[in-house]
């Protein structure tokens, strides 16, 4: 199948045509820079062209991710040329106009789907994530769609544009709104935040956190969301109305005014008992890690970066609020606490055995007769570093003393250390290694 990015050198369309790569999709990305173009093509293992005209017409699926003010001009660039059998899809966060403009310029035969990703290109992948589609007729592309999302775990919103747009001018237009001017008021009273985290409580770090993880975001594409959305003005009106409500109460010392007004919202914020448990999920999965990395001093971990992929392996040496040092083969590495995650054994092992050469040994054994070997293969292979275990001979014969039997297993390991291990485990099963 051949995907067309129309604007997938960066952003959201960069991460959407490179994760159809992965997946095995013929990909074809667009963009006005063909030097920058063909660099991401090339490293992605993609095509380039800087004619989206001609990306489209080749194309089975074309998705429009350019930015938003430019979606309107891009689709009537573009929707005449889409072959018919097709589907039409943006990716934008307002929906509307995109939805009607496409409606309106594409071929008949060509399916429309307007769609929203509810996250960004820093994702590692669509598990969990919410895909919001705004149909306005079910074809047959709808359902493979739906299907492929479905099948990458992600969650599936399906409603009308209008629907989501108003929507999206509290999830986005608000909390967007709000984190900025919060950010932006820390700025203009020149407060130290590195300083302030030294008094922060935990839930003011977390909020912290989140504010920075809106202002990092790409701030053309945050005006662009507040100026597009027919429904943000009202937002905004509604904002400043109640800001100057609740200073006037504070400015006026009334605090029963203060206390209704608050207890009021809360209670229309509903079910605060999950809000509450899952905000403490996130406060303890914060310390857990560091928790986890302090338990684990003097002993080998594997790190891997959140944003590149890397894993780094080594022993960990030390650790601080803000760093932490692993001390490898060849040199100390230091790695920002924030970046790093930590692999789980499991994670642990299924790396090691990809990067590091496994060591293979036999080992015979004489035990009883009524010795289960398949019992004992499992049980081996449960054994920390053991990552595969055969049965490579079951023996009784004249150098078998009678009652018992020799069992030979062929076994590999990652830490040739863990040799000693199977030996001990097989004594312990009332074994002699022959």
């Amino acid at each position: 199948m051949h995907v067309a990015v129309i604007g997938g050198t960066r952003g959201l369309g960069k991460w959407i045509a490179n994760f159809l790569k992965k997946r095995g999709y013929l990909v074809t990305i667009t963009g006005r820079n063909s030097i920058i173009g063909e660099a991401i093509a090339s490293k992605m293992g993609v095509s380039y062209t800087s004619n989206n005209i001609q990306a489209a017409s080749k194309a089975d699926v074309v998705v429009i991710a350019v930015p938003i003010e430019a979606t309107p001009r891009t689709i009537k660039e573009i929707a005449p040329h889409i072959r018919g059998g097709s589907l039409l899809l943006d990716v934008t966060s307002v929906k509307e106009e995109p939805s009607e403009l496409m409606h309106k310029l594409a071929p008949e035969g060509v399916e429309v789907l307007p769609t929203h990703p509810m996250f960004g290109p820093r994702v590692r992948s669509l598990d969990g994530q919410v895909v919001v589609l705004t149909p306005k007729s079910k074809g047959k592309w709808y359902q493979k769609v739906v299907d492929f999302l479905e099948t990458e775990q992600a969650r599936v919103l399906v409603t009308t544009p209008q629907t989501h747009d108003r929507m999206m001018s509290i999830v986005q237009g608000l909390t967007h709104f709000a984190y900025i001017a919060v950010a932006s008021a820390i700025e203009r009273m020149e407060i130290d935040v590195k300083e302030s985290r030294k008094f922060a409580s935990p839930i003011y770090s977390l909020m912290l956190d989140m504010i920075a993880r809106i202002v990092a975001q790409n701030p053309y594409l945050c005006y662009s969301i507040q100026t597009h959305n027919q429904y943000i003005p009202e937002v905004h009106e509604a904002f400043i109305e109640t800001f100057h409500h609740l200073k006037s109460m504070v400015d006026q010392k009334n605090q029963d005014g203060f206390v209704k007004a608050m207890s009021s919202a809360a209670k229309h914020l509903d079910d605060l008992e999950a809000a509450l448990g899952r905000s403490d999920k996130a406060i303890s999965a914060l310390s857990a890690e560091v928790t986890n990395l302090k338990n684990s001093i003097g002993n080998e971990v594997l790190l891997r970066h959140m944003y590149s992929g890397k894993v780094h392996i080594g022993v960990l040496e030390s650790l601080n609020p803000d760093s932490v040092t692993l001390k490898g083969n060849n040199k100390d590495i230091t790695l920002k606490l924030s970046n790093i995650e930590v692999l789980n054994s499991e994670e642990t092992i299924e790396w090691k055995k990809v990067n590091i050469p496994l060591k293979t040994f036999d080992i015979s054994v004489i035990l009883p007769d009524s010795s289960e070997p398949e019992v004992i293969s499992h049980t081996i292979k449960s054994l920390k570093d053991v990552v595969g275990v055969e049965i490579k001979d079951v023996y009784e014969g004249k150098q078998i003393p009678k009652g018992f039997k020799s069992l030979t297993f062929h076994y590999h390991v990652i830490n040739p250390d863990s040799r000693k291990k199977v030996e001990d485990l097989l004594v312990g099963f009332g074994g002699k290694i022959r």
